[in-house]
């Protein structure tokens, strides 16, 4: 595998502007194949749309090593180049003094080389004592490049250079990018865009933010290693012969790519489908409800009566449902968006969500599950990011005891009702050795 990893000196640095408009232009002659280091829905949509294949994580928190390996290898086998973008700073992680969940750890995991993006706003020679700092902090480390951005003019990138030549032999400085307003991809409250609301077409802008950036010495620094990873599928298969129903549109659009072939390679049909939009429900033997933003289309989720009353009357039949986050809010009694209206929802859990503007996380999660649990066991992995809180009645059963992470109430998250669980927490499909196979049991006990 041939391939190189964008890293950041820190969140904010363009990361993935740069990398989303690198990966374009890349795609216009190769094969792409794009990774997110660490736990991420939007980034990877942006990915998706620039190389047309779908984008991956890698996470070293919620997967072993070796699955970080399987994966990178199983998604790139058919790919010229594979380009990784990192998360926060290149060293930040887990925790303060190691290497789980960084960047770093990634790029040494697959033996990728990095290229650095740095900030280059108002800085010259200190450009340089960064990426001398980061080059020095973990020898293992290979900084092959570096990508200055929000460059002034030329006067400015003329300093760079000769600071760059003068103090960091060996660092090829592969792109100077102009502050270019107007071109860097928009916020918002829980993070970019999603690519429903941010046309495709704005990838455009992104390609001409990066045209700077010289593709053939991107490409010697993909070149220079080429790492033979396993491409063997890492799911466990099985052919259960059952449905997954899972709603993909606006409201239910934060997906792990792994988890939807998880189910598949347990032998599930997958339906997709827009309840958003006002399509009803599938008939299916189990129902996974994803995050996303019900809270922003709350309206027109409690307009469409045949999905929110047909995944209740599925639920109290004993149909296994799955709600993640925005999945979990969508099975409450109601949502209270953030203007203060009440938007009835499902009532699969005597519960009210409600936007508080409180910001939980993102953060990881460390949770085992209780007795009670339907569809999990033991301990299990996963992050939590939400601006929501869910308030439950005080007879409440929950499904997890969380050990790191906040859950819904006191340390406690999962609610439960006969084969349906709700939780804040996303997990990943590969962080456990068989994710769905409990569900493939309980469904089969429940027929």
């Amino acid at each position: 595998m041939k391939g190189f990893v964008l890293a950041g000196t820190g969140s904010g640095v363009g990361k993935t502007s740069i990398a989303t408009g690198l990966m374009s232009r890349l795609s216009k002659t190769m094969e792409v194949q794009a990774f997110k280091a660490g736990p991420d829905f939007i980034d990877p949509m942006y990915h998706t749309a620039a190389t047309g294949r779908p984008s991956r994580n890698l996470d070293s928190f919620l997967m072993t090593d070796d699955v970080v390996r399987n994966v990178a290898g199983y998604a790139s086998k058919d790919a010229d180049v594979c380009v990784v973008e990192g998360v926060r700073g290149l060293y930040e992680g887990f925790s303060g003094d190691g290497d789980i969940g960084s960047t770093a750890y990634v790029s040494k995991l697959l033996g990728l080389p990095v290229i650095l993006i740095v900030d280059a706003r108002s800085l010259t020679r200190s450009a340089a004592a960064i990426v001398n700092g980061f080059r020095s902090f973990d020898p293992d480390v290979r900084i092959a490049g570096v990508i200055l951005n929000n460059v002034s003019g030329g006067q400015h990138a003329g300093k760079l250079r000769t600071a760059f030549e003068t103090y960091c032999p060996g660092i090829h400085v592969v792109g100077m990018i102009p502050k270019s307003p107007g071109k860097a991809l928009e916020q918002r409250y829980l993070g970019l865009k999603t690519l429903k609301t941010f046309a495709e077409r704005e990838i455009t802008p992104l390609q001409e933010l990066t045209e700077p950036i010289d593709l053939d010495a991107v490409m010697d620094i993909a070149e220079s290693t080429d790492v033979e990873l396993p491409t063997s599928s890492p799911y466990t298969e099985r052919d259960c012969g059952m449905t997954a129903a899972v709603p993909m549109d606006d409201s239910f659009c934060f997906y792990y790519r792994e988890n939807i072939e998880c189910l598949e390679a347990s032998g599930f049909k997958v339906r997709t489908f827009r309840p958003t939009d006002g399509e009803d429900l599938p008939d299916a033997d189990l129902y996974y409800l994803g995050g996303g933003y019900p809270e922003l289309y709350a309206g027109q989720l409690a307009e469409n009566r045949a999905f929110l009353e047909g995944i209740r009357s599925e639920a109290e039949n004993g149909k296994v449902v799955i709600g993640e986050c925005g999945g979990l809010m969508s099975m409450c009694r109601s949502i209270k968006d953030k203007d203060g209206n009440v938007h009835e929802m499902a009532g699969i859990f005597d519960a009210e969500a409600a936007m508080t503007g409180v910001r939980h996380g993102p953060t990881y999660v460390m949770a085992d599950a209780t007795a009670g649990n339907p569809v999990f066991s033991g301990s299990v992995r996963g992050h939590e990011y939400h601006y929501s809180d869910v308030f439950p009645a005080s007879d409440a059963v929950f499904g997890f005891d969380v050990r790191r992470g906040l859950g819904i109430s006191e340390k406690r998250d999962g609610l439960v009702r006969g084969n349906s669980i709700g939780s804040y927490m996303h997990q990943h499909a590969l962080s456990e050795e068989d994710w769905i196979g409990p569900a493939v049991e309980r469904i089969r006990r429940s027929a």
